[in-house]
């Protein structure tokens, strides 16, 4: 069977900085440094990032017609948005769903990579850069072309991946574009929403039975209005969502299950918005029994991401079945020194002295205040050179060792002999969803109306319909 390829072909664009048009940048290192170790994937979520990590200001974060959309057709339809009371579950507002979001979304699954391989009519098809081209080739026979795009036929679904050997795994459905920016491969998948979804949900939340489908379900609503409030955020880039932690991690249908289908079949349209606006929806994987609002990054306050108890009727949190509800980390004292002395800068450390940098002996280190959950607001150091502050959500990074920086902000210190002793809890920033807590919740009978309205209290669930 020779190789053909197929007729469709695009023109691209040149494409420029890789970040979001509409500054959905993230707050400094926070999602990189919150994917949890390995032996840890198999009880809890994948990626343990903020669903958003955006600028938190009150104004809406475009001025896209996208971003508007959702306001806009609520207003056209006069339909009345409630802001229900505290833990009240949410009510739906449903509406067929705004031109401009009754598209693919389109998904940069590879980018800026040198080679990616394709099984295609049952070929296995190379593709790599060539000068400003994209080559394809297979069984001996190749050509090249600015971009082009491969459709999945009659329902099924398209294997790409950077080895021949992971091809058996890869399932993206809808259509993959290939082409060529500044010598290096990009690999787009235009896909439905809710296609999207069953890639997105089975690591986003954990593998979970069917006593906990309520948590995939609270996922797959915070996971949707994720990718439609991104619509168009990464315009200079051609598409509007990584698949990794840069956004939500998506890898097609290679780890769909019947049950996290049906989370995302029970839920299909249904978003999460404040005042007409999509949230912004952040999550973590253990809170520790409470939240936190986004002074932990000095961001302004929004009125759904508020510092709250999430503890059950006995008053254990509701996360308590996570490991990392109580976590211990010791420091001897040369380590502690040459730690702080490294990790000052990515810490963000003001010092009180000019030289204050050129410390070589840790005096103490107190917790000087706290925000309003427990968790650190100003940590202080005392050295043989006066003083440094290290504020918040950046403390973690202060202790960072072997690239690994502490669970969470939420920790005691304590000096034992020779020993740095730090005692906390939670794992993650502490806003918005608390995953742990969204798992046990559900196991215990809560609904995914429920769920949401607890972590992000105040929002109404619009229904989209086509």
């Amino acid at each position: 069977m020779s190789f053909k390829l197929p007729l469709f072909f695009a023109f691209i664009l040149g494409i420029s900085a890789a970040f979001a048009d509409d500054d959905f940048d993230l707050p400094d290192d926070v999602q990189k440094a919150e994917v949890p170790k390995a032996e840890d994937l198999e009880a809890g979520p994948v990626n343990f990032a903020p669903i958003e990590a955006t600028t938190t200001s009150e104004q809406p974060v475009s001025q896209t017609e996208s971003k508007k959309s959702v306001k806009a057709i609520v207003e056209k339809q006069n339909l009345n948005l409630v802001q229900n009371d505290e833990d009240k579950p949410a009510t739906f507002k449903a509406h067929k769903i705004p031109e401009d979001l009754d598209r693919p979304l389109r998904v940069g699954i590879y980018t800026g990579v040198k080679e990616l391989y394709l099984l295609y009519q049952g070929e296995t098809v190379h593709v790599t850069p060539r000068g400003k081209m994209v080559r394809f080739e297979a069984d001996g026979n190749s050509t090249e072309d600015i971009a082009h795009e491969f459709n999945s036929e009659d329902g099924g679904c398209l294997s790409v991946a950077p080895d021949k050997k992971s091809l058996g795994k890869a399932c993206y459905p809808g259509s993959i574009m290939f082409r060529n920016i500044n010598g290096k491969l990009d690999a787009i998948n235009s896909v439905d929403v809710e296609d999207y979804l069953r890639g997105v949900v089975p690591y986003e939340i954990g593998k979970l039975d069917s006593s906990r489908i309520e948590a995939l379900k609270a996922q797959a609503v915070a996971a949707r209005t994720y990718a439609y409030k991104h619509f168009n955020s990464r315009e200079s880039m051609g598409f509007d969502v990584y698949a990794d932690t840069k956004d939500q991690v998506y890898k097609g249908l290679e780890s769909a299950t019947p049950l996290t289908d049906a989370a995302v079949k029970a839920t299909a349209g249904v978003v999460m918005t404040y005042g007409g606006e999509f949230i912004i929806a952040y999550y973590h994987s253990t809170c520790g029994g409470v939240t936190e609002t986004l002074a932990t990054w000095n961001r302004p306050d929004l009125p759904y991401l508020q510092s709250k108890p999430d503890k059950r009727p006995n008053g254990k949190p509701w996360c308590d079945e996570s490991s990392y509800i109580k976590w211990e980390r010791r420091f001897a004292d040369k380590e502690i020194t040459k730690l702080f002395k490294s990790n000052a800068s990515e810490a963000k450390a003001t010092f009180s002295e000019a030289k204050g940098a050129d410390f070589k002996k840790v005096k103490s280190i107190k917790i000087k205040d706290k925000l309003k959950s427990g968790r650190i607001l100003t940590l202080r150091v005392e050295t043989d050179k006066g003083h440094f502050d290290v504020q918040t959500d950046r403390t973690r990074w202060l202790f960072k060792k072997a690239g690994t920086i502490l669970p969470s902000s939420f920790f005691t210190v304590k000096k034992e002999g020779k020993e740095w002793v730090l005692t906390g809890t939670g794992f993650g920033h502490g806003v918005g969803m608390c995953q742990m807590g969204v798992r046990a919740r559900a196991q215990a009978g809560q609904s995914y109306q429920e769920i949401l309205s607890h972590y992000y209290p105040g929002i109404t669930l619009e229904k989209f319909e086509r």
